[in-house]
């Protein structure tokens, strides 16, 4: 906690990209609910999408505050209205938005010199490696958030070192990660781009990256200690860091208001509608498929989806994201009358959906995730089994997680990660017998069904009072105040 001679200020720096932007906000509202002043890095359009929830913060007496800095759109070269990865028109812009928001890093320079309370600390998403030179500027510690897992980290530290993924002659041949404590085998074709040689500008901003790591005061994970204590000594032991898991971040909105509206101003369904639909269907009974926010998934594939969903002869939600292609998907739709065919089972949600008000409804008995680390820590917290389908960069090692670490997953068989922008080249990578088949083994397996349920109430007295993630972030806060104690002993 803050104190009268010391009153901690916390600068959180996010990656503008829902996965990452939405739990370093709950971060934000978590800290200033344990009594510290917290200030958020924004722009005008990112902000439109939370400012209601810390608002309500706000009135409730909370120390917490958006900065919203102007965007550099014109200045970068990107379009205008282009300032968080889901609004890019291209993949081919991500290098150009990175560049943008680093040049964000005068303003926040200029606002750190002037506010009061002074800035205690920097938690920036380790995306940004710059903000390690901002801190270092103004004598704070830098806190890297990772808004992945400790077996995620953990993994790829050691296939970077062991180098491994080079000694076969496949794309798809398997190998075993070493030094872990369970056997885990993945293919080159699974790994996410890092592992890939890359430009010379991604290999520069790799090389800042783990540099501003190595001088960072920590890492904040949002997991929490039960679900993968063998994992997070691993990372101890491998990077020699300090750790703080504080998560599920997500649950610091269960059971609010704010639940529904989370990481967006307005879902694309009416709530109340949603929850009544659910409300119609036995417990644990319906499928709520999800890929992602910012995954591009082929008209092809989704069509195989569509068909697998109503192969199950399960009722579901299913959320397809806007943008790519969601024009041609929408001709099959109305082409095929698949609206009129699954009238009365199946509720299409094209855009932004209520996903953890849906996930805790009791009606849902199993989630049909991308395996994103968020979705898949929301869906642990609901005590769900899941089917998993990774796409894209470290999702394959999510899905290790859930189906071979804490066996509460099935696979539907993706075998390749896409290289985001060229998702063109994939077509159809998953067929809808494979969809009905891990479907029905998620939907009717009793035993991968108890232990998601285990899990699902491990991870809510984790985040409760006294429960591991909430003594983290006190530890969290604790360690920031030593360090900022130390700095006015000495001025």
């Amino acid at each position: 906690m803050a104190s009268k001679s010391c009153e901690l200020h916390f600068v959180l720096i996010p990656l503008f990209c829902p996965g990452h932007q939405i739990p370093m906000v709950d971060m934000g509202r978590l800290l200033a609910h344990h009594g510290v002043t917290v200030t958020i890095v924004t722009t005008p359009l990112n902000a439109i999408r939370f400012k209601a929830i810390i608002d309500n913060d706000v009135a409730s007496g909370f120390r917490i505050r958006l900065l919203v800095l102007r965007f550099p759109c014109t200045e970068a070269g990107l379009p205008q209205g282009c300032e968080n990865i889901d609004a890019l028109p291209s993949r081919l812009l991500s290098r150009t938005f990175m560049d943008a928001i680093g040049m964000l890093q005068h303003p926040i320079e200029q606002f750190m010199q002037q506010t009061k309370p002074e800035p205690s600390c920097i938690v920036s998403d380790r995306n940004l490696p710059w903000t390690f030179d901002v801190a270092r500027k103004f004598g704070i510690p830098r806190l890297a958030f990772d808004g992945t897992s400790c077996f995620t980290v953990v993994c790829s530290h050691f296939i970077a070192v062991s180098k491994i993924h080079e000694t076969v002659s496949d794309d798809r041949e398997t190998f075993i990660v070493p030094g872990l404590p369970d056997r885990i085998e993945l293919t080159k074709a699974q790994l996410p781009s890092e592992f890939n040689p890359g430009s010379l500008a991604l290999k520069h901003l790799k090389d800042q990256i783990r540099t501003a790591d190595t001088g960072s005061y920590g890492l904040v994970v949002n997991s929490f200690e039960e679900l993968e204590s063998n994992y997070i000594e691993e990372y101890k032991k491998a990077k020699g860091n300090k750790i703080w898991c504080i998560g599920p971040l997500s649950d610091c909105n269960k059971g609010k208001p704010e639940m529904a509206k989370r990481g967006n101003h307005t879902a694309s369904v009416d709530v109340s509608q949603c929850q009544q639909w659910l409300d119609s269907w036995p417990e644990n009974s319906v499928v709520y498929a999800c890929l992602g926010t910012i995954s591009c998934v082929e008209p092809t594939q989704l069509i195989e989806l569509a068909i697998g969903l109503e192969s199950s002869n399960r009722p579901f939600i299913w959320v397809i994201r806007e943008g790519y292609k969601s024009t041609e998907f929408k001709k099959w739709e109305d082409e095929e009358n698949f609206q009129e065919r699954i009238k009365g089972k199946g509720l299409l949600i094209h855009g932004w959906a209520p996903q953890l008000s849906i996930l805790s409804h009791k009606a849902v008995g199993g989630f049909l995730t991308h395996c994103g680390w968020n979705s898949v820590l929301e869906g642990i917290s609901a005590g769900l089994p899941m089917i998993t389908w990774p796409l894209l960069a470290e999702q394959f090692f999510n899905e290790k997680l859930v189906v071979s670490v804490l066996g509460i997953g099935e696979s539907v068989g993706s075998e390749i990660a896409m290289k985001w922008g060229e998702e063109e080249k994939y077509g159809v990578m998953v067929k809808r017998e494979q969809i009905v088949d891990a479907i029905d083994k998620v939907m009717e397996g009793e035993v991968r069904r108890r232990r998601a349920v285990e899990l699902g109430a491990l991870a809510n007295k984790a985040f409760g009072n006294s429960g591991s993630s909430y003594l983290n972030v006190e530890r969290l806060i604790q360690d920031v105040q030593e360090i900022s104690g130390k700095k006015l002993a000495e001025a």
